[in-house]
């Protein structure tokens, strides 16, 4: 078992005195198989663990005992406190956590793993941008998930029509800065976005989840789903090769070369919901990109410059 996932194994087990399967599968998004391996893995290995069936069960350490971290290698921890440090700067609960889990390291680790936790920084906003604050819904949304209990969510759409229902919440995730929950439904597995939650009412009912489900893999398919239908249309551009790179920050995995460059220009693959979206994207560049193909896009960067043209002509 990966050593960081140890780590939490521990902390969770001596926070709640009593774990299942199933909640630390939650907690740590595996499988339930996973978590229940990684239990046996630290009994097997010494830690004093051991289950107990039964209604109300669950795993315990035994007589409530204290473990420390010592099963770490040195390399582990410097690469656990590089993972965790970033975080102390947005939860105080981080924060904590890291003071504790180093007086639990051995003393000949504290100085590097302290040293790792302060060499990282994250900053997720982009330039130009505003810092986007954490929804506040966010922390009742994973008490839900941890506690397996159902959420009543009051949901604006695209449309920004409200609608209600009652969900089993499965996992959050952020994405590029914005928050987003996965969902089971009585139409089956659905994404919300946490921004567009007016209201969220946890309810005592109990969630259900799939055995077999991991965060995870259903984030992949979700995101599979969306980015295909983020490049519906295809375009194909002639462009300097000095300017692929720009061309691929701007499109990121919707740009492709397609063969080798000819005369200093390359041939280069983009796409994009529509053949409108394309052309906006690619109006800015004048006449330094010429489409090749499909004429829809052709036509829409037409229509654009005689707006423009239209609009801008005879000014001084």
């Amino acid at each position: 078992m990966r050593a960081d996932r140890l780590v939490a194994v521990l902390l969770l087990m001596q926070a709640r005195g009593r774990v299942t399967a199933a909640e630390l599968a939650a907690e740590l998004e595996v499988s339930v198989a996973t978590a229940r391996r990684d239990l046996e893995a630290l009994s097997a290995a010494g830690v004093p663990v051991y289950p107990q069936p039964g209604r109300g069960g669950g795993w315990s350490l035994v007589g409530g005992a204290r473990t420390d971290l010592s099963g770490l290698t040195a390399t582990e921890a410097q690469a656990l406190f590089l993972l965790v440090g970033p975080a102390t700067a947005v939860s105080s609960e981080a924060k904590a956590a890291l003071r504790k889990l180093v007086r639990a390291l051995p003393q000949t680790f504290r100085a590097d793993a302290e040293a790792a936790a302060d060499a990282t920084m994250i900053d997720p906003t982009r330039w130009g941008e505003r810092d986007r604050p954490r929804p506040a819904t966010v922390d009742l949304l994973q008490t839900a998930v941890i506690h397996r209990r159902k959420v009543r969510l009051t949901y604006a759409g695209r449309t920004r029509e409200r609608t209600e229902r009652l969900v089993d919440p499965w996992g959050l995730i952020d994405k590029d800065d914005i928050w987003y929950l996965l969902a089971g439904t009585d139409r089956g597995r659905r994404t919300f976005r946490v921004d567009r939650i007016v209201q969220a009412e946890p309810t005592d009912q109990p969630a259900e989840r799939p055995d077999d489900f991991t965060l995870a893999t259903a984030w992949r398919e979700i995101v599979e789903e969306i980015e295909g239908q983020r490049s519906r249309t295809w375009a194909t551009v002639l462009v300097e090769e000095r300017f692929v790179p720009v061309l691929r920050d701007q499109f990121g995995r919707h740009c492709h070369t397609d063969g080798e460059p000819d005369q200093g220009r390359a041939r280069v693959r983009l796409a994009a919901p529509t053949p409108l979206d394309i052309a906006r994207h690619l109006a800015g560049w004048g006449t330094m990109i010429e489409v090749i193909e499909p004429r829809s896009v052709r036509n829409e960067l037409a229509r654009i410059g005689a707006e423009l043209a239209g609009r801008y002509t005879g000014e001084r």
